[in-house]
C-alpha cells in the first residue's frame, strides 16, 4: 500500500486540530465552572520563555495552513493573532481547518520531490515536499499541539488522551 503525501499530513493534522478546538472548549468549561479568569489559561505557560497557550495555538494553526499552501504552491491566509478568548481560538482553528480542506489533495501531493523553500527568522532553508511535511511542518505542528494540551493539563483541567487526538477517522468501537 502506498500513502500519498497528502494522506500522510493533511488528515493528520485536521484530526489533531479538531482536538484542539476540543480542549479550547474544555478550557472555556473549566473556566466558568472553576470561575476562574479565562486570561489564566490563555496565557498560561510550561516554563518562563517557552510560548503561553494562546500563541500555541496560533502558531499550531500556522503550521498546519502554511504546510497545505506550501506544499500546494497557493498562498495562505495570514490571520491577524488577535485572538482574546477560546472561542476566537476555535473560529481561528475553524477557518484553519477549511481553509487546509479547501485545497486541492492533487496539488500536496504534485510537492513531492519539488523543492519547497521557507525562511526563519535567522535563514532561508530548501527541502524536498516531503521532507517539508515529515520531518519539519509535522513534527512542528505536533510540538505546538502537545505544549497547548500540556498547559491546560498542568493547570488542572481534566484532559485525556482521547481529547488530545480528536476524533480518529474510520474506527470501529465494539
Amino acid at each position: 500500500m502506498s500513502l500519498s503525501l497528502y494522506q500522510a499530513s493533511v488528515p493528520v493534522m485536521l484530526q489533531m486540530l479538531g482536538g484542539l478546538s476540543g480542549i479550547c472548549e474544555r478550557a472555556s468549561a473549566h473556566c466558568t465552572e472553576k470561575k476562574i479568569d479565562p486570561a489564566a489559561l490563555l496565557t498560561a505557560r510550561l516554563f518562563p520563555n517557552m510560548y503561553m497557550f494562546q500563541k500555541q495555538v496560533q502558531v499550531s494553526t500556522d503550521w498546519a495552513r502554511n504546510m497545505a499552501s506550501m506544499l500546494a504552491g497557493v498562498d495562505a491566509q495570514k490571520p491577524a493573532n488577535d485572538e482574546k478568548t477560546f472561542d476566537d481560538l476555535r473560529t481561528r482553528i475553524a477557518t484553519t481547518i477549511a481553509f487546509v480542506k479547501s485545497i486541492d489533495p492533487a496539488k500536496i501531493d504534485a510537492a513531492q520531490g519539488r523543492e519547497i523553500t521557507w525562511s526563519t527568522s535567522t535563514n532561508t532553508r530548501v527541502m524536498l515536499g516531503e521532507d517539508f511535511a515529515l520531518h519539519q511542518a509535522l513534527p512542528q505542528f505536533f510540538f505546538h499541539v502537545t505544549c497547548a494540551y500540556a498547559i491546560l493539563r498542568s493547570n488542572g483541567v481534566e484532559l485525556a488522551k482521547r481529547d488530545f487526538m480528536g476524533d480518529v477517522p474510520r474506527v470501529k468501537v465494539l
